[in-house]
């Protein structure tokens, strides 16, 4: 999104500026997902932290965006909650958080993300730590 500053200048959403700063086919992986994610819960807000794109809910993490090595990474806060389509989730040697990695375009099954995303959703307001 681009921001009119002083009726001169015109400055972008770090977040989105990250997202287009990388090479293909990364910059349309993340662009894709960031479309399904916006489009399925519209109360998201990007916001540019931990130096990647991460969305938040109503002032509290929700998910992150984040290219790399040679993937993109959907990762989901509360992912210790979510309970369908675990298959398609890696944790790569992390406890808490689990991620959708995708290294092209074709890889999205946007059934699977939307399907992930409402539960992630669901599970929004748990404590980050299963008990």
């Amino acid at each position: 999104m681009l921001r009119l500053i002083n009726s001169n200048f015109i400055t972008m959403n770090p977040a989105e500026e990250y997202m287009l700063n990388q090479p293909e086919p990364y910059r349309s992986i993340l662009l894709h997902v960031q479309s399904i994610i916006e489009m399925t819960i519209t109360e998201v807000d990007l916001k540019f932290k931990y130096r990647i794109p991460f969305y938040y809910i109503e002032g509290k993490p929700f998910c992150y965006l984040n290219q790399s090595k040679d993937y993109v990474d959907v990762g989901f806060w509360h992912a210790a909650h979510l309970s369908n389509n675990l298959e398609y989730l890696t944790t790569d040697g992390r406890k808490m958080m689990k991620s959708l990695r995708y290294t092209t375009l074709e890889d999205i099954n946007d059934s699977i993300l939307i399907s992930i995303l409402k539960e992630a959703y669901l599970v929004r307001n748990e404590k980050f730590y299963k008990n």
